[in-house]
């Protein structure tokens, strides 16, 4: 559900119902003194549907994940550092504001794409180590295949749902967990819960913090019960989207960010507000507010976000 510079992830619906694999299959990151209009796009069928990398124009070696025509992700092989989306962008405000520059993170990732966040974190925190978890097996190797991690990075990926693999860590393991794991453009229900986020809380460190990307729409309904949630799990916490998204006029994304220790709300305020789509944060009792008394979301009655309309896949 992600357009260049806007806020947005998620799998859309296979255009045409092609499932079937196209494109040369070639290295997209070989030949890099090729021109730019030599590149071609490259896609396979995997789990979740047809995973594509097409590559960007305005970036060398630039290239956009895409499953079923529906932007995932963006990486660029020689500037890992980049964030094309709006909420990658605030994923790494979190990632750059979660200690101080340099100090490595135990860091774990619940969602896969195209690895963005970890190689973000890799060339922002050498040293760091990290861990993937991702169900789509055959994804992950679509993009070990094309778009390879620097082999000094100590990042490791697991094929596991989710939820199972964040079971496997102990306690006390991560400084941070990103969830970012969508399934036919809607977060499965099992990833929504307050038992689901206590598993979070566990794998932590006292003073860790968790992220997640979430998607909604009008009248956010799926958003202020996730508020909730995070909140009968976490004392503090933020979230950043887009003013449009606030107001309930579109589905797009907002990113939440909870600890059990103080956030520094005042920067990650600044950032987001800095950052080339600007967007806003909430927090403390306007937050609160936000929510309308939206009930705590459990495994019992969880289900999964919902589904964004087709007009968000649309190029603007």
């Amino acid at each position: 559900m992600a357009r260049r510079g806007t806020p947005g992830r998620a799998k859309g619906k296979a255009a045409g119902g092609d499932a079937k694999a196209k494109g040369r299959q070639e290295r997209p990151g070989s030949g890099r003194g090729a021109g730019r209009g030599e590149r071609e796009a490259v896609s396979l069928a995997v789990g979740g549907g047809v995973a594509e990398l097409r590559p960007d124009r305005e970036r060398p070696h630039g290239w956009t994940l895409l499953i079923d025509n529906a932007p995932q992700s963006h990486v660029d092989l020689d500037d890992p550092t980049h964030l094309s989306f709006a909420y990658q962008r605030r994923l790494g405000h979190i990632v750059d504001l979660a200690a101080p520059p340099l100090q490595p993170l135990h860091v774990l990732h619940l969602g896969g794409g195209a690895f963005t966040l970890a190689r973000y974190t890799a060339a922002t925190r050498p040293r760091s180590t990290q861990r993937i978890v991702e169900l789509d097996a055959p994804l992950v190797q679509f993009v070990r295949d094309h778009l390879p991690l620097d082999p000094q990075a100590r990042v490791r990926v697991r094929a596991a749902d989710a939820r199972e693999g964040l079971g496997r860590f102990p306690d006390g393991w991560a400084d941070l967990v990103i969830a970012d794991v969508f399934s036919g453009a809607r977060t499965p229900a099992h990833l929504t819960s307050a038992e689901f986020l206590g598993e979070v809380r566990r794998v932590l460190k006292p003073e860790g913090r968790y992220a997640a990307n979430l998607a909604d729409g009008p009248p956010l309904a799926h958003l202020r019960g996730q508020v909730a949630t995070a909140a009968a799990v976490f004392p503090e916490l933020a979230l950043a989207a887009d003013p449009v998204v606030w107001r309930g006029r579109r589905f797009g994304n907002a990113v939440l960010l909870a600890s059990a220790l103080p956030l520094p709300v005042v920067e990650f305020t600044r950032r987001v507000a800095s950052d080339p789509h600007p967007g806003r944060v909430e927090h403390g009792r306007a937050l609160t507010d936000f929510t309308g008394g939206a009930a705590v979301v459990t495994d019992a009655a969880a289900k999964p976000s919902p589904a964004p309309p087709p007009s968000v896949f649309e190029n603007p």
